[in-house]
């Protein structure tokens, strides 16, 4: 119990020094009070993340290293989007289609468009930044959700983790250029995301408009 305790703290301290700000308390606050949208979104989340690194996988075929952390992120991400499912199933939630946060497409204006390389080296960046995110968020959330889905949570950290930073480590090799004045743009585009308002919960949304609003709450 210890030794993931300490390794989670430790997973949330490197977290905290890679993004530019944590989640704030107004959306964890919004998210408990949202925890059938909260499961619905997070299965919409690991199927997108598994589809973006199929999608890198058909673009980039000459990249070795890539196709093969591409494909276990693929392969985990799917595994986690079954989890998902398996959990709202149990809790009787149906699954089911609703819309995307404002979060990736917020980020991905920001990526260049001329150049092959760049784009890789930018989809690679946001690719990383995303999942950064989703990592801080289950630690933000596990000790504040009920038992079951705070250790299904906890239990994600690893594996989250290990995704952004072979996303970081394919956006260097992959370039001639210094990557780290476009990971810190990125950042502080993603670090506006988060702070501010979203008038719809979402995984990846920021803050709420009216913070705890009845309006944003789930039925009783």
């Amino acid at each position: 119990m210890s030794t993931r305790n300490n390794s989670s703290e430790e997973l949330s301290r490197e977290l905290e020094a890679f993004l530019l700000c944590p989640t704030p308390a107004a959306w964890l606050k919004w998210a408990l009070q949202n925890q059938t949208l909260l499961l619905i979104d997070h299965a919409n989340c690991e199927k997108k993340a598994a589809s973006n690194a199929m999608g890198l996988m058909y673009r980039h075929v000459a990249y070795t290293d890539l196709l093969i952390k591409m494909s276990q992120l693929a392969r985990e991400e799917l595994l986690h989007f079954e989890q998902v499912v398996g959990l709202m199933a149990g809790r009787g939630i149906v699954y089911q289609r609703i819309g995307p946060s404002r979060y990736a497409a917020g980020l991905r204006e920001h990526m260049r468009t001329d150049k092959r390389e760049e784009i890789l080296t930018d989809s690679l960046i946001v690719g990383a930044i995303v999942e950064a995110r989703s990592c801080e968020r289950f630690a933000k959330l596990a000790p504040l959700l009920d038992k079951e889905l705070g250790k299904f949570y906890l239990s994600l950290l690893r594996s989250e983790a290990r995704h952004y930073k072979d996303y970081l480590t394919l956006a260097a090799k992959y370039t001639a250029e210094d990557i780290t004045s476009r990971v810190q743009h990125f950042l502080a585009v993603e670090k506006q995301l988060i702070e501010s308002e979203d008038d719809e919960f979402r995984f990846h949304s920021g803050v709420p408009v009216r913070a705890g609003s009845s309006q944003h709450t789930e039925p009783a």
